[in-house]
């Protein structure tokens, strides 16, 4: 299966470059690649077929390491390897890993290795001992620098708007990203939230970033870790449809800290739980029923993690043509605002 999935990557790749200008930025040139967009490493769901699809569309791909599970990033980092040739990376989750599970994780050679919602200061110097990419997702301007003092090679702004976890007090990617620009000097930033299309690629390179990093939009595709109903939800689903909430990490017994909540498509558990955090926590029936729904998956409980631009999500398509239609819209953007 890895063979075939392989060969279909690596042909569709040629199609997207076929029909594409490369756009070349400083995060290209520093990672070798066509293209300024990224998958983000979204944990459970961006395994190594998703990223090897990014890869070899010309983006960067980035398996989801999450909280390190070595069983799970073992199988999914053979898979990447097995299957594209281009540059791809991992992200991890900085406040649940340590050296030994990043060590691990760059014993498989990944280009780039993305550390975010924690201090990346204790697990910089392994990954550039390897000299790997180092990129740091930060979600305030303390946390850039902080990313800067670690020697992040590049750094990613997330905004508000974005699917999944996020700063609690954040503010909007449109206002976040210039101020990152302004801060990181010569260091590359990549925008993150709230981008879907490249007309918003196109917006983040004009803010001054050197790429997009893009979630919600490439957990919609089939190589993506997700339910067939998970794809569906996003597709039906608008930005008007999410909020910024703790309750379902809480129904989850996800020990996500405090500051960091979560952007998810609403559902009638946290219809039901929204503003009583405390009590849900404490309530174990409430739990139960959490974790009975959970196991058949039921969306009327578990979370579908989603950014404020899921309105452009339209269609379930191949992460790699995706890949060449997002640089193709990124392109024919910044044609058109040059021209005027």
């Amino acid at each position: 299966m890895p063979d075939r999935r392989g060969t279909t990557v690596r042909a569709a790749a040629r199609t997207c470059d076929d029909r594409t200008m490369a756009i070349p930025t400083a995060f290209t040139e520093l990672l070798s690649i066509r293209h300024p967009i990224v998958s983000a490493p979204m944990g459970g769901e961006a395994g190594g077929a998703l990223a090897a699809a990014v890869s070899a569309g010309g983006g960067l791909g980035l398996v989801g390491g999450g909280r390190g599970n070595r069983e799970w990033v073992e199988r999914e980092l053979r898979l990447v390897t097995e299957t594209t040739t281009a540059p791809w990376g991992i992200g991890f989750l900085g406040w649940a890993v340590d050296r030994p599970v990043i060590e691990h994780a760059l014993s498989y050679r990944p280009a780039a290795v993305l550390l975010s919602f924690g201090d990346p200061v204790p697990l910089a110097a392994p990954v550039r001992e390897a000299g790997a990419i180092l990129i740091v997702q930060v979600t305030d301007t303390e946390e850039a620098r902080r990313a800067l003092d670690a020697g992040a090679d590049v750094l990613v702004a997330q905004g508000s708007d974005a699917g999944g976890h996020c700063a609690a007090e954040g503010i909007g990617t449109l206002s976040f990203v210039p101020t990152v620009v302004d801060l990181a000097g010569a260091v590359p930033v990549l925008a993150a939230g709230g981008i879907a299309d490249g007309r918003a690629v196109a917006a983040a390179l004009a803010l001054g970033a050197a790429g997009a990093m893009i979630g919600t939009r490439f957990q919609a595709t089939h190589e993506a870790l997700v339910p067939v109903e998970v794809g569906k939800a996003l597709v039906g689903a608008v930005g008007a449809e999410t909020e910024v909430n703790r309750t379902l990490d809480i129904a989850r017994g996800a020990p996500w800290p405090r500051r960091y909540p979560a952007r998810t498509l609403r559902n009638a558990y946290l219809d039901r739980w929204r503003g009583r955090d405390d009590e849900l926590g404490a309530d174990e029936a409430a739990l139960a029923e959490y974790r009975e729904a959970a196991a058949r998956a039921d969306l009327a409980a578990v979370p579908v993690w989603a950014g404020q631009a899921v309105d452009r999500v339209t269609a379930i398509t191949s992460a790699t043509e995706l890949v060449g239609d997002l640089a193709a819209d990124t392109e024919a953007v910044l044609r058109r605002i040059s021209v005027r």
